[in-house]
């Protein structure tokens, strides 16, 4: 049997300096890897030893880095390991093969949005109208799908996301609230179909996934044997399934853990 290990990338693999999480005393803290940079300054990191145990799964599995990164901010990170074969990109979206996104991929997932879900313009028109100056930063649209806002937490009402949430879902779409972004995402625009097709193309028997917020839950869901952080948006709505382990562990830490979690459950599946 053969397994594919998908995972998201940001707080779940690397984590910026402000979310690494680091409680012990400074004498104690691990030594740091800087795997991505931007303009020209360290921007996000993984413990040594996350590191080290990630280069040696990548270099046993077909590991598939799985994020709602577009493309060219995917292309800032530079993980340990053999370059990934296949990686996720836009929230599935784009399916990257040896670096080129896939262009029978992406014809599919044009044609499910435009079956199943209201156009993004409609969508990010209603986000530019109801959003209040006093607390939005910035508006930006990703690879052409999917719209996302860069807000001033503390100033963001209680119940915009909920309301925003609720209008999204009538028309096909979902919303995900991630420090201080706000997303708004197709719903049929998933990490887990574009995984389903890896797995497809490489035969793999298993499944296995890491992820710490609500644009994961379906790859989570999806999967054989999951995994989240004790941080995140999963863990602060107590979100679990029977398959998928809550870890305890926060931080960069709870990247350490995924990882040989991720050994261990691809070594048990080899040897089936």
């Amino acid at each position: 049997m053969s397994a594919i290990v998908a995972s998201d990338l940001d707080r779940t693999l690397i984590y910026s300096a402000a979310a690494l999480g680091l409680a012990m005393p400074d004498a104690d803290a691990p030594r740091l890897l800087c795997v991505e940079t931007y303009e020209r300054k360290p921007l996000s990191y993984m413990t040594e030893t996350a590191a080290a145990l990630l280069a040696e799964l990548a270099g046993g599995t077909t590991f598939v880095p799985a994020t709602t990164r577009t493309r060219e901010q995917y292309r800032r990170i530079h993980l340990p390991g053999p370059e990934p074969e296949f990686a996720v990109c836009a929230n599935g979206g784009h399916l990257l093969v040896r670096g080129e996104s896939d262009p029978d991929w992406r014809r599919t997932v044009a044609a499910r949005l435009a079956a199943q879900c209201a156009p993004l313009d409609e969508v990010r028109a209603h986000l530019v109208r109801t959003a209040d100056p006093a607390w939005l930063l910035k508006e930006r649209v990703a690879e052409d799908l999917f719209a996302y806002l860069v807000v001033e937490r503390p100033l963001l009402p209680d119940t915009w996301v909920e309301d925003l949430a609720g209008w999204a879902e009538q028309r096909g779409w979902t919303v995900s609230l991630q420090g201080r972004k706000i997303y708004a995402v197709p719903r049929p625009l998933t990490k887990s179909a574009a995984v389903a097709e890896v797995a497809r193309r490489t035969g793999a028997t298993e499944v296995l996934a890491a992820g710490d917020s609500l644009l994961d839950a379906d790859l989570l869901l999806a999967a054989d044997r999951g995994w989240r952080p004790g941080h995140g948006e999963l863990a602060d709505s107590g979100w679990q399934a029977p398959h998928v382990t809550a870890l305890d562990a926060r931080g960069a830490a709870a990247g350490e853990e995924i990882v040989r979690s991720f050994l261990r459950a691809a070594a048990d599946t080899a040897a089936e």
